[in-house]
């Protein structure tokens, strides 16, 4: 990794501290961070693959500091954890033998989608509501198949985690975005246990950018105990426009068609 200067180097760990902030409050820090690592060089595996390595530092600095503060109970969502992980790690094994290009048709859908729920529902996650779905099957129904999301593709992993607690689970929005980190930071470690066995971590990228995301991650969790529902909304509102506009904007024009063909008839 020769290409590799310090300046570059400087660069990844101030992008690496930026998508750890956006990942602690909102979720979404790839939209930052897989372009950042690809324009230094590494190929599209090693991208996905190092993405893990330093997102698995920040989503651990916001899961310390959310249990350190008595947001969470890791015993009460054991079933959570155990199928994320699951899921993740089949995802990322399968993603090392197949083109994920089919998910482009449907991603920018779900996250607008998210956008416009939080953006037409300012209530919603103002406190707890009852659950509509039980722990075990939150589990295997959200954890299972969003990790393997996450293993497989990743965008927007945050902030479908976060809906699925709001809307199934009855979370308010700091309960949803700490359980979320739980759970993101599980899907991250899953994940890149199964791509180091690939060989595509490129590490002292990851490890630059690792030290940037855990002080991002520490720094978005505190602002997301502070100030609630103040600043998670607005941010996975604006964060999950932010990523339907950026596969929009590198998706082949025939895709985009298709999805105007769809929407228009």
């Amino acid at each position: 990794m020769e290409f590799l200067s310090l300046e570059t180097l400087a660069f990844l760990f101030a992008i690496g501290a930026l998508s750890g902030w956006i990942d602690s409050i909102a979720g979404g820090g790839g939209l930052v961070a897989l372009p950042a690592l690809l324009s230094a060089g590494l190929s599209p595996a090693q991208a996905l693959a190092t993405n893990k390595l330093q997102g698995s530092f920040g989503t651990f600095a916001a899961t310390a500091n959310f249990l350190r503060k008595g947001h969470l109970n890791l015993i009460d969502i054991w079933p959570m954890i155990a199928l994320t992980f699951i899921g993740s790690a089949l995802g990322t094994i399968l993603i090392q033998n197949l083109e994920p290009s089919f998910l482009i048709d449907i991603i920018p859908f779900l996250l607008l989608s998210v956008g416009l729920y939080f953006l037409f529902q300012p209530q919603i996650g103002q406190e707890d509501r009852k659950d509509r779905i039980g722990l075990w099957g939150f589990s295997f129904i959200c954890g299972f198949s969003i990790g393997f999301y996450d293993g497989f593709f990743g965008p927007g992993t945050g902030s479908f985690f976060a809906i699925a607690f709001i809307a199934l689970m009855g979370f308010n929005l700091l309960k949803a975005t700490a359980h979320t980190k739980v759970l993101n930071f599980t899907s991250n470690i899953a994940s890149l246990a199964f791509f180091i066995m690939g060989g595509q971590v490129i590490w002292i990228v990851g490890l630059v950018m690792a030290m940037g995301q855990m002080i991002g991650g520490f720094v978005g969790s505190h602002m997301s105990m502070k100030h609630g529902a103040k600043i998670i909304r607005p941010l996975l509102v604006v964060i999950s426009f932010a990523m339907t506009a950026k596969l929009v904007w590198s998706t082949p024009d025939h895709l985009i068609n298709q999805w105007i063909s769809a929407l228009f008839g």
